[in-house]
């Protein structure tokens, strides 16, 4: 009897986890997505960026959810976007009013369609940022930063979509 004490809770612990649980705490219930190619409309274009967002949030999405691309208008989920942003500012100063530290900013507008549930659809902009130093041109650093950028919007887009935190 005693045993049989100790085993319950782990059975039970044990089921529990076969559940939905996900490790990446996203609540998926459809099949398919569309991820659109992300429109540039940054008033700076980068030929490269496009392509490279694009890739970014829609590699994102598959790895964690194991959704099927697909292009047509009736997936579970419609992603759609266009880059708003892509500027470079100063950020930081010398005492003599020179340069030291320079920001590319990108910004995001995603239309997200969740066809298994209209209320989880959401419009928003989102925007990322990271410094280089100003002795640095950007297109010595512009690489490595959209990589970086990149990343962070793709994370910022999927938890939207899927964990919405």
């Amino acid at each position: 009897m005693r045993k049989l004490f100790f085993l319950i809770p782990i059975l039970l612990i044990s089921l529990y986890g076969c559940g939905l649980y996900s490790f990446t705490g996203a609540s998926i219930q459809g099949k398919t997505i569309n991820i659109h190619t992300l429109e540039n409309r940054a008033r700076n274009v980068v030929p490269t960026l496009s392509p490279t967002l694009t890739s970014k949030v829609r590699n994102r999405i598959l790895s964690q959810t194991g959704l099927s691309p697909v292009n047509t208008t009736t997936a579970d989920y419609d992603i759609t976007g266009v880059i708003t942003t892509y500027e470079v500012t100063v950020t930081a100063l010398q005492g003599n009013q020179s340069a030291t530290q320079n920001r590319l900013t990108i910004s995001v507008a995603i239309t997200f369609k969740n066809r298994l549930d209209e209320k989880a659809d959401f419009t928003q902009t989102f925007t990322r940022f990271a410094d280089f130093p100003a002795s640095s041109t950007l297109q010595s650093q512009e690489s490595r930063l959209i990589e970086s950028i990149g990343n962070e919007l793709a994370d910022d887009i999927f938890n939207k979509a899927f964990v919405n935190w």
